[in-house]
């Protein structure tokens, strides 16, 4: 892991190495999601059933997983498991519920009448992965938001495991949270049918959800086509730490984001050499008993870095110039910090607001913007799952009284047929 003393070049020439992992995707790999997409949009069901049998290795019969199957999975799931996801989703909802807007009417003295009008989407495809990459928690956190904004119809999509069947485990989950519809489809190829439909599924409005390289850009691809969530980058971590953190809890949590991916980015930003140097040695001793210990070593040689700087103003202003996905405040007095970071997708508060936390339990969304997205984009919420539309109303007296400054500037503009609809009112 890089040791960078901070002189406003070693670390620029850093940030400079993150930013091209992030880059545009791998030609390659857009040409084959090109091809899969038109496949799946001229072919429908016969496209999807022909990649699922090739990446996945067995398709099922029927792509849709009928209500039985659901409803066994729940029953025999384990009773903590079980309850764990109940807790969790109760945390998740009440901190989602208070996101929720109401539309507005503003009727004025003269007649006129404006107004805005907020519903939940018509229907949303949420795309889980499966396989040895199952995440319960991403069901959790894009199904419950999509839920209370008023989505009418939730479609999950979801790969098939070898044997052909479904994740036991996001069955659960989709059951727990009241997805609607589970179809046993993965890869840009689930991405296609969502967006353009098939003969079994269902043209959706927004599609959100993790996904592989292929998945995430057969999203790229379609946005427009259909609405996404965002196209998410590998994992990252920023902790901010003085002199007062623990190194242990400094080690665990950098490695507990680098264990998702070789690309995956952890970043320690310290006043502090004593802790540099003692975390470094506690990611040597934490990592000889981690599962994952291949894929953090390569990320955290890769990508890892720390970085010791003058004063917490600089590591503030290191924190808000990376725009992390996750970002720990592991400092005295850390609540101090709210009010100057930025740009991160959630902050993390204190030495017992690990970032795990806020991946299965706390409430706020999991699902973050990276790669430096989080300079102006925001983590998934209630507000990604509703439309808005305006409304307008004028008496004829109104319109009269703004007639003249609109004839003024429609002719400024050239279009003299905007003008002439108003101008007719009054002939």
């Amino acid at each position: 892991m890089k040791m960078i003393r901070c002189n406003g070049k070693d670390e620029a020439t850093f940030f400079a190495s993150l930013r091209e992992r992030s880059a545009a995707p791998d030609p390659k790999v857009v040409e084959t999601v090109t091809t899969i997409l038109d496949d799946v949009r001229k072919n429908g069901d016969a496209a999807v059933r022909a990649y699922t049998e090739k990446f996945d290795g067995k398709c099922p019969d029927c792509f849709e997983v009928d209500a039985d199957t659901i409803s066994n999975a729940l029953e025999n799931a384990d009773p903590k498991f079980v309850e764990a996801l109940l807790n969790a989703i109760e945390n998740i909802a009440d901190f989602h519920n208070r996101q929720k807007e109401q539309g507005f009417t503003n009727a004025r003295e003269d007649g006129v009448i404006l107004g805005q009008r907020l519903r939940g989407l018509a229907r949303v495809g949420l795309y889980v992965p499966g396989g040895t990459a199952a995440y319960p928690s991403s069901v959790l956190m894009n199904a419950i938001p999509a839920k209370i904004a008023g989505v009418q119809e939730l479609i999950m999509v979801t790969p098939p495991g070898k044997d052909g069947k479904p994740n036991p485990d996001i069955l659960v989950a989709a059951s727990l949270c009241g997805v609607d519809r589970v179809f046993l489809m993965g890869g840009a190829q689930a991405i296609g049918a969502l967006a353009y439909g098939t003969e079994s599924i269902p043209r959706v409005d927004k599609i959100v959800g993790p996904g592989n390289i292929f998945v995430a850009t057969a999203k790229r691809l379609l946005y427009g086509v259909v609405d996404i969530d965002m196209v998410a980058g590998p994992s990252e971590i920023l902790v901010m730490a003085d002199d007062t953190a623990n190194p242990k809890y400094v080690a665990a949590d950098l490695m507990s984001q680098a264990e998702h991916d070789v690309l995956a980015s952890a970043i320690l930003v310290t006043t502090s050499e004593r802790v540099a140097n003692e975390t470094l040695a506690e990611i040597e001793r934490q990592m000889a008993t981690l599962s994952r210990k291949e894929i953090i070593a390569k990320s955290l040689e890769n990508y890892g870095a720390i970085l010791i700087c003058d004063s917490p103003a600089q590591a503030v202003a290191m924190a808000n110039e990376v725009a992390p996905e996750h970002l720990e405040v592991l400092m005295e007095n850390p609540l101090e910090y709210i009010g100057k970071l930025d740009n991160a997708g959630s902050v993390f508060l204190g030495a017992y607001a690990s970032e795990p936390l806020g991946d299965y339990y706390a409430g706020p969304n999991h699902v973050l913007p990276t790669s430096g997205t989080a300079r102006f984009f925001s983590p998934l919420s209630v507000y990604s799952f509703v439309k808005r539309s305006s409304y307008i109303y004028y008496t004829e007296n109104a319109l009269r009284e703004a007639k003249d400054d609109i004839l003024c500037i429609a002719n400024r503009e050239g279009l003299t047929a905007h003008a002439n609809a108003i101008a007719v009112r009054f002939d």
